[in-house]
């Protein structure tokens, strides 16, 4: 007889308890019960408010009114992307997630997304929703435009290759105001590292295929490589376009720097000159005074 196939004499005898252990045992499990319920209750998203804006729609725990200039700001972004890139109509709403604090939002994404790092917003594309989690505080402007950028990009196309769609991120993700949507913290820091030997290499950028690879410098060299297609390359914009079209129905992206390579071979040589010369000012970064500044608040719930 092994253990398991024990009959009532087998079982050891039941053991009575007090009346102190009892009201302990109710205690501990009233406890338990109010942690559940209480991880439970935290771990919600947000549904107080929404708002549906054409494919954008924005759930909040705070009142935002229909014309509040961050909505507007998104919409623009929107407009933006899929003008610029001769996008199809996106076929999936974008749902933002917008929490009201920092401690809430941090507390849904280790309950409900305990592999993910710890970072103010995020974009989870899945079969049922292209999801923007985020929450309110001083950046919520520019960790808005950059999740929505993915979202719309996502939303249009097939597939993107992690290189384009935070390349596109990074460019989308400044202020409106900024001139030709410069970054300020990535011009000044290629400019560095061009000092420093560094040079851009569009081949070994593409090959990088999950976030976790992706370190800063390629989040920048991504967005030096977007504005350099849409500002300066001769057929850069073209050469996008024709590639988000192949987008559209790819199940794996095709490698964009072969493309490159036939309009101008020197490609990764060309980028480095504009980083030096138009970007910056033979590495002195030269800036508009109206430029908004990192870090300032843009814009506030209701």
């Amino acid at each position: 007889m092994t253990s398991e196939q024990q009959t009532d004499s087998d079982r050891p005898p039941a053991r009575r308890l007090s009346r102190r252990q009892w009201l302990l045992a109710t205690v501990l499990l009233l406890a338990g019960s109010s942690c559940v319920s209480t991880q439970n209750q935290v771990a919600q998203l947000p549904s107080r408010y929404e708002i549906e804006s054409g494919d954008l729609i924005i759930r909040s725990d705070l009142k935002i009114k229909s014309d509040h200039p961050l909505i507007e700001e998104l919409r623009t972004i929107q407009r933006d992307v899929v003008q610029t890139l001769a996008l199809p109509k996106p076929h999936r709403p974008v749902v933002i997630h917008l929490f009201s604090d920092e401690e809430r939002y941090s507390q849904y994404m280790q309950a409900r997304h305990p592999n993910l790092p710890p970072r103010r917003a995020f974009f989870i594309g899945s079969p049922t929703e292209l999801g923007v989690y985020a929450h309110w505080s001083p950046n919520v402007n520019e960790d808005l435009r950059h999740e929505y950028t993915h979202g719309v990009l996502h939303a249009s196309l097939r597939t993107v290759p992690l290189w384009l769609d935070e390349g596109l991120a990074e460019y989308y993700e400044t202020a409106p105001g900024s001139p030709q949507r410069m970054h300020r913290e990535h011009t000044q820091r290629l400019a560095v590292a061009l000092k420093n030997g560094w040079r851009p290499d569009l081949a070994r950028l593409e090959k990088i295929e999950e976030v976790a690879q992706m370190g800063r410098a390629d989040y920048q060299e991504a967005w030096a490589w977007v504005h350099y297609l849409l500002h300066d390359a001769p057929g850069g914009q073209e050469l996008l376009v024709e590639y988000c079209r192949e987008l559209r129905k790819a199940e794996k992206p095709p490698h964009f720097y072969d493309q490159v390579a036939k309009s101008f071979p020197d490609a990764d040589l060309r980028l480095a000159s504009y980083i030096s010369l138009s970007l910056t000012d033979h590495g002195r970064v030269t800036w508009a005074s109206g430029e908004a500044r990192v870090g300032k608040p843009e814009v506030r719930p209701e």
